[in-house]
């Protein structure tokens, strides 16, 4: 068990509330939280577990919000947020067998792509668009998909299931939010389940960070509903550049290491 000194769970409770606060809107909370933890002294896999735990907080209480404001259908959605749930698990599973360099190499590339459809694309807003693909055919394949790149990696998942809601569902920037952040927490769930069976969980640090974000989240969440895509584009362009900045200038990068830089 690792002690931390009370200064430094009080640094992780305020990085877990501002991750809830933005998650809640746009995604990209795992780029607060992750590196926080790993300030604080924590071991990697103790960190991808812990993280788990303290987001399952942060969904939850996002969804809660949403759906109490009638956004999303819980009893509805349920099975698609099982399929986010199987999808991480098998996602979690694998990951500690699978190659990640290209992944990490690629996914600032895929973020940095998803920032400029949101930030060029004058149509998007809150009002909901043409379906492009079946309910079920995005049920079975699109969500489990990106349910396993969450289990596997992680980083920008609410931004892939944005993206998705908005041009194969045509869901409106606020009802694709409020739909991600349940498919995430699905998502969440199921990797939460994998790294508890591997035992890598710091249950205080856990649930400490859950309290910060579920607050955090129930402020950002009400503060999306209020100001709808004027605050949700723009937060989500930003996020995903941000996270796509901070993984090239991460020096372990393999598109570095690969170029020498």
């Amino acid at each position: 068990m690792i002690d931390l000194a009370l200064h430094v769970l009080f640094f992780l409770f305020l990085a877990a509330f501002l991750a809830g606060f933005i998650d809640s809107i746009a995604g990209g909370g795992g780029m607060i939280t992750i590196p926080a933890m790993l300030l604080a002294g924590i071991p990697p896999l103790q960190t991808l577990g812990t993280n788990k735990l303290q987001a399952l907080f942060g969904s939850g209480s996002a969804t809660l919000a949403y759906a109490r404001a009638g956004q999303v259908n819980l009893r509805k959605q349920l099975p698609m947020a099982a399929l986010s749930a199987i999808g991480a698990a098998l996602g979690a599973a694998v990951a500690t067998v699978l190659p990640g360099d290209v992944l990490k190499a690629v996914l600032p590339f895929l973020l940095l792509g998803i920032a400029l459809y949101f930030a060029l694309k004058p149509n998007i807003g809150d009002v909901d668009k043409h379906r492009r693909l079946a309910e079920a055919a995005f049920a079975l394949t699109v969500v489990p998909l990106i349910g396993f790149y969450d289990g596997v990696f992680g980083p920008g998942t609410g931004s892939f299931f944005m993206l998705a809601f908005v041009t194969l569902a045509g869901f409106g920037v606020l009802k694709a939010t409020a739909h991600t952040k349940l498919l995430n927490f699905g998502s969440n769930i199921g990797a939460f389940a994998v790294f508890l069976a591997y035992g890598a969980m710091l249950w205080k640090v856990g649930l400490l960070m859950g309290v910060g974000q579920f607050l955090g989240a129930q402020a950002g969440s009400h503060f999306a509903m209020k100001r709808g895509a004027k605050i949700i584009k723009p937060l989500l362009v930003v996020t995903s550049m941000a996270l796509a900045i901070r993984l090239m200038a991460d020096p372990a990068n393999p598109l570095r290491l690969w170029l020498g830089v």
